[in-house]
């Protein structure tokens, strides 16, 4: 019997996540399916391969015994004493030493499309491995598909969502849509359905398809419209995580979370530097040179501010606490304002006069040259 390697079946590394796992089969299951390649018979053999490798790497509990099994193999252990180590009751077929038989065309039986390999070690031959006895759930571990296992959850889902810098200073409410992927229904969101049959109390599993709905997927589009709360003070790239509100799972609690980054869009007046606000302020020279109370904008208003006399481009003025809000134990940001000094250029006159004069007492003064520095060698 030829041991199978799911994990290069899937094309994954043997230290794949669970979401790598889920994410190589949904990709192979959609290029080798059935109804997408018709009259295809390596297309078919392939897809039940891959369905094969998910039914074990996808199970924590079976993945770990596969591993195990898997070094077992490479060391040259004996069938005899694997099928000892790892929990047969008897003879592979059933027959004489305990176990239950299997019948053709049961789970893991030549009729439900897996591998000798499959058979022998997961789809139910032999005592520890029978899968399910009749009105009950057998054991865990290298059980067969069974059909009866815990649903997975709901997709989560990543969105983003724009909001101006006055929501996030106070806080807003707004709709958003979401192009979202509902588990399945009608499989349970595992991507395969089951033909059984009943005989009695006992549920006899044919095989395991791909699900028609979802196309092995386990997953359908969905559009919705949802309402959220943006909390006063986030930042460009807070995440925030709403539970339950991904993609649905086969019931609410099973229901995956959104996870939605805020993202700050550009303001025409501030910048943003973390929790701090930036402002370009605009002066005039002699407001500079003299000295003065001006008006200028906040997040939430007007607010007086005080420019020293003599003040010169560059200068940063500092407002405490005006900038974004903090969250938590987070301090809140600082409102700054960076002078930028303008010449008039429209003057009369009369100013044009003034200005002149006022130039010629500075020379009178011999107040140094500006430039004085930038000339010396």
């Amino acid at each position: 019997m030829e041991f199978r390697d799911y994990y290069k079946t899937l094309g994954v590394e043997r230290g794949a996540t669970q979401a790598e796992i889920k994410s190589a089969y949904r990709k192979l299951a959609r290029k080798h399916h059935p109804d997408v390649n018709p009259n295809n018979k390596d297309a078919e053999t392939r897809f039940k391969q891959i369905n094969e490798a998910y039914q074990v790497l996808s199970d924590e509990s079976k993945r770990k015994k596969y591993d195990e099994l898997g070094a077992d193999w490479e060391r040259g252990t004996t069938e005899e004493e694997m099928r000892r180590r790892y929990g047969f009751g008897g003879a592979p077929s059933g027959g004489p030493g305990g176990g239950s038989a299997y019948h053709p065309g049961e789970a893991g039986g030549p009729g439900g499309g897996f591998s000798d390999f499959f058979e022998q070690f997961f789809g139910g031959l032999g005592g520890g491995f029978s899968g399910r006895a009749a009105g009950g759930r057998g054991p865990r571990g290298f059980t067969g598909y069974d059909v009866n296992e815990a649903p997975p959850r709901g997709r989560d889902i990543e969105a983003e969502v724009g909001i101006s810098l006055r929501d996030a200073m106070g806080g807003t409410k707004m709709r958003i849509e979401l192009n979202a992927e509902d588990g399945c229904t009608n499989c349970g969101g595992t991507g395969v359905v089951a033909r059984e049959e009943r005989r009695g109390k006992t549920r006899i599993v044919r095989a395991a398809e791909a699900c028609p709905v979802c196309h092995g997927t386990g997953t359908v589009p969905a559009r919705r419209s949802l309402e959220v709360t943006i909390p006063a003070g986030v930042v460009d790239g807070t995440r925030m995580r709403l539970k339950g509100q991904g993609g649905k799972g086969p019931r609410p609690e099973l229901n995956g979370d959104l996870f939605l980054t805020v993202r700050l869009r550009p303001d025409r007046v501030f910048n943003v530097s973390g929790r701090d606000l930036r402002c370009d302020l605009p002066v005039w020279d002699y407001e500079a040179a003299l000295g003065a109370e001006i008006t200028v904008p906040t997040l939430d208003g007007r607010v007086s501010l005080k420019i020293p006399s003599g003040s010169q481009t560059g200068r940063v003025m500092r407002l405490r606490g005006r900038g974004l809000p903090g969250r938590g134990k987070e301090a809140g940001g600082d409102l700054l304002y960076e002078l930028k000094v303008l010449a008039p250029t429209d003057m009369t006159d009369d100013e044009r006069k003034l200005m002149q004069e006022f130039a010629e007492r500075r020379q009178k003064r011999a107040v140094p040259d500006p430039r004085a520095e930038l000339m010396r060698e």
